[in-house]
C-alpha cells in the first residue's frame, strides 16, 4: 500500500525533476570551474531529457518517468566569445545557477509537501 503512494506519477515526476536539477547544478559547477580553460565546451542537461520527461508525464506512467536518466551533454548552442574557444560565459552561468537554485527549492517543496500530507494522514494531526 505504501509503495502505491510513492509511485504516483506526480511524485515520481517531482523526484525526477529534482534529480535533473542536481545534474544541472553539477554541469554549472563544472562550467564555472573551467571558465578559463581553453577550448572547454559548456555542459548542460541533454536537450532530449526535457522532451522525454514531458512525454512520460503526459503518459502518466510512473515506470516510464522513473526510467529516464538526466545526462549531461555539450551545449551545442553555446558559442565562444573569446579566441581561446571556451564557450562558458560567467554572467550566463551565474544566472543559470540562480534559476537552478530556485527550481531546486520548488521541487524540494513539492516533495516535502507530499511527505507532510502522508505524515498527516498517518498521525491524524497536522504538523
Amino acid at each position: 500500500m505504501i509503495d502505491a503512494l510513492f509511485s504516483q506519477p506526480n511524485y515520481v515526476a517531482a523526484k525526477k525533476m529534482l534529480e535533473a536539477t542536481v545534474r544541472r547544478h553539477e554541469a554549472i559547477a563544472s562550467n564555472l570551474a573551467n571558465l578559463e580553460r581553453p577550448n572547454y565546451k559548456r555542459l548542460d542537461l541533454a536537450p532530449s531529457f526535457a522532451q522525454e520527461l514531458r512525454q512520460a508525464i503526459a503518459a502518466k506512467d510512473p515506470a516510464q518517468i522513473a526510467a529516464l536518466e538526466p545526462t549531461l551533454a555539450v551545449d551545442t548552442s553555446a558559442a565562444p566569445r573569446t579566441r581561446d574557444g571556451n564557450t562558458v560565459h560567467l554572467e550566463s552561468e551565474l544566472l543559470k545557477l540562480n534559476q537552478n537554485s530556485l527550481a531546486h527549492a520548488l521541487e524540494t517543496q513539492l516533495i516535502t509537501s507530499s511527505l507532510l500530507r502522508l505524515r498527516t494522514a498517518i498521525s491524524g494531526r497536522p504538523t
